[in-house]
């Protein structure tokens, strides 16, 4: 289904001010465009200020009113000063979307150094929950929406991902308590839980030696679209859905997991295999 014909079908984002994290790449951007064309009114986040104001530029030709503010999630002061801005902009947060994240592609006992695992948990669990702190007391007075977008690393273990997916976890357990904490103010919390998606994300993948790989390791052009994967989160984002998976496999190894662990962790292996 495409992204007007899901926005016609339910309420729109229009007049919505949505704070979008990693927005200048992959899902990020997928999700940036759709929204604007939706005419949200946008607050797009990433490092890169160069990918921001082209992004924004194609934002605006669609009609959203958007607003750039460079943000390295893993810099808690970089966090405070993205909501200080939406909030002085806008005045107010509706949905806050955690995209940005890091991903690595390595054996632990070929990392050369395990400060790796420290950067992917700043980047894909702390810049998240310094943010959602810091937007929760607009959140709750919007009666908005809090969407992270975790993995099925998050679930299940995947072999060359430890601090990914130790990272992706940690996601689960955060934003899994803060749904229970919010349930009486009408603050909705959503976990995506992605399968493979073709992003950028798999180039900058962190390998052994701490640098980026500079090239995807997967075959791309048998995994979903960033287009694709996007979608799926703003139906979910709309109907203020608890737990999304973006694929029938997802939702089968999530239940594979309680009943046969021991054939999961071998389909996580063949399936790196596979990509490769």
């Amino acid at each position: 289904m495409e992204f007007s014909a899901i926005l016609r079908t339910m309420d729109s984002f229009e007049g919505k001010v949505v704070v979008l994290t990693g927005a200048s790449e992959g899902i990020g951007r997928a999700l940036a465009l759709s929204l604007a064309s939706a005419r949200a009114r946008l607050v797009l986040a990433a490092r890169s200020a160069e990918r921001l104001a082209t992004l924004s530029q194609e934002c605006m030709s669609r009609g959203a009113e958007v607003l750039c503010v460079p943000t390295d999630v893993s810099q808690r002061a970089d966090c405070t000063a993205l909501i200080d801005a939406t909030l002085a902009h806008f005045g107010r947060i509706d949905v806050l979307l955690h995209n940005a994240g890091s991903t690595m592609w390595s054996r632990l006992d070929e990392l050369v150094d395990p400060g790796v695992l420290e950067r992917l948990i700043r980047v894909n669990y702390l810049g998240a929950a310094w943010l959602t702190w810091q937007a929760l007391p607009a959140l709750v007075a919007a009666r908005g929406r809090i969407v992270a977008i975790s993995s099925m690393a998050g679930l299940v273990g995947v072999p060359t991902r430890t601090g990914y997916s130790a990272s992706k976890h940690a996601m689960f357990g955060f934003f899994d308590s803060l749904r229970i904490e919010l349930a009486e103010k009408g603050v909705s919390v959503t976990i995506v839980a992605p399968d493979f998606v073709r992003s950028e994300i798999h180039r900058r993948a962190i390998g052994p030696d701490g640098k980026p790989l500079g090239v995807s390791p997967m075959k791309e052009a048998k995994i979903m679209t960033a287009d694709e994967c996007a979608a799926i989160i703003l139906r979910a984002t709309l109907q203020r859905r608890r737990l999304v998976f973006t694929s029938l496999r997802s939702r089968a190894l999530r239940w594979l997991k309680l009943l046969a662990p021991g054939l999961v962790d071998n389909l996580a292996a063949r399936a790196i295999r596979r990509r490769h």
